[in-house]
């Protein structure tokens, strides 16, 4: 335990919890949040971690090409928006495709399900939150990776 602090014209020192602020840089760790703030009565902790700024991109210019004898090619489709029906996520977290790491996935694209059917997991503040299918049909798309981390309302699954 640390020795609590005294600040001067801020009252009474409060002692720190490390094993909390151990579990709270965890947390970070986790989920790649960058910050996570708790408070228990008059008690508040903070635990934020810096984020590492993007690497300068450096400029390479090349000499410039021969024009091309042949017609530019036609650009490749635009990938689909994902379907009107696809289920997302209730939350932010980590997706798990199946129940337990070396498991069977829950679903597999081509799969008939049920409504109430668990197609998959998402992981959030160490709870495992079983995410099941809202209606019946097939899976036509699976729009995630295992251990991905994922946002709220973001596409996951298609079911048709």
């Amino acid at each position: 335990m640390a020795q609590p602090k005294a600040t001067p014209g801020r009252g009474p020192a409060m002692t720190i919890d490390d094993k909390l602020v151990r579990q709270l840089a965890d947390i970070l760790a986790e989920t790649r949040l960058t910050e996570i703030e708790i408070q228990e009565g008059e008690k508040r902790v903070r635990v934020s971690r810096a984020v590492p700024a993007a690497a300068p991109v450096a400029a390479v210019t090349a000499a410039p090409a021969p024009a091309p004898a042949q017609p530019a090619p036609t650009p490749a489709p635009a990938p689909e928006a994902p379907a009107a029906n696809a289920l997302k996520s209730p939350m932010v977290g980590t997706v798990y495709l199946a129940p337990e790491p070396g498991a069977a996935d829950f679903v597999k694209v081509g799969d008939a399900v049920k409504a109430g059917d668990t197609v998959l997991i998402v992981e959030a503040m160490k709870v495992m939150n079983p995410i099941t299918a809202t209606s019946a049909g097939t899976v036509q798309a699976i729009l995630v990776e295992n251990g991905q981390p994922i946002e709220f309302d973001q596409p996951l699954l298609v079911i048709a």
